[in-house]
This record gives structure tokens, sequence and C-alpha cells, in this order.
């Protein structure tokens, strides 16, 4: 239960200081509110459309395929660490999970779902 402690300490001054910041911004931070200032925006350009236009599902599905092609390098980067350890069981676990990755990008790509339409 000792091993815990300075991770549990780290935790614990990370919240409180994000709490402090979050508190003291909002309470000393400027507040000068001009008409210019409240209007919404996207990007640094005005946003166009009604108020709740929902987003196309593309988006979602680039950002699922994002992330699901990111996480592949969580993983990579321990085994490519361990890479002589692991010996030939661990090259051939990896080579199928890449495999699985290519086989699985090569049907996003079929599938058009990475074609970027307006």
């Amino acid at each position: 239960m000792t091993a815990y402690v300075p991770i549990l300490l780290l935790f614990t001054v990370a919240f409180a200081l994000a709490g402090v910041f979050f508190v003291l911004g909002g309470a000393i931070g400027p507040k000068n509110p001009t008409p210019e200032k409240m209007i919404p925006y996207e990007c640094g350009s005005e946003s166009t459309g009604a108020r709740f236009v929902k987003p196309s599902v593309k988006f979602y599905l680039t950002a699922i395929l994002f992330v699901v092609f990111d996480i592949e390098a969580v993983f990579i980067y321990p085994w490519a660490i361990q890479f002589r350890a692991l010996g030939w069981t661990g090259f051939v676990t990896m080579g199928s999970f890449i495999a699985l990755l290519v086989v699985g990008l090569v049907y996003v790509w079929k599938k058009g779902a990475l074609e970027w339409e307006k």
C-alpha cells in the first residue's frame, strides 16, 4: 500500500492545483465583455447556419478512426522497447496485431470512410 502513496499524492496535488487555477482564473481574470467578444466563432471565423445543427457522421467516424489507429502507437512503443526480450513470440504477436490493423485500414479505405466530402 505504501507504494501507491506517491501516486495518490501526485493526483491530489494535480487536482488541487487545477482547481486553484480554475477558481483564480474566474475570480481575478479580466472581465470586459463587449458585443464583439460575445459573438460565437469557430476557429477564428464566424459560425453560419442554425445554432443546433448536428455535425456530419463523417466527422465522428474520422475522429473514432483517428483514436483507433492512434492507440496502436500506445501498444507498439512498449513492444519496441522490449523487442529483444520478447523474442519470436512477441514478434509474431505484434505482427498479427499490425496485420489486423492493416486489414481494418484497408476495409475502411475501401468503404470510403477516409474520403472527406462537404
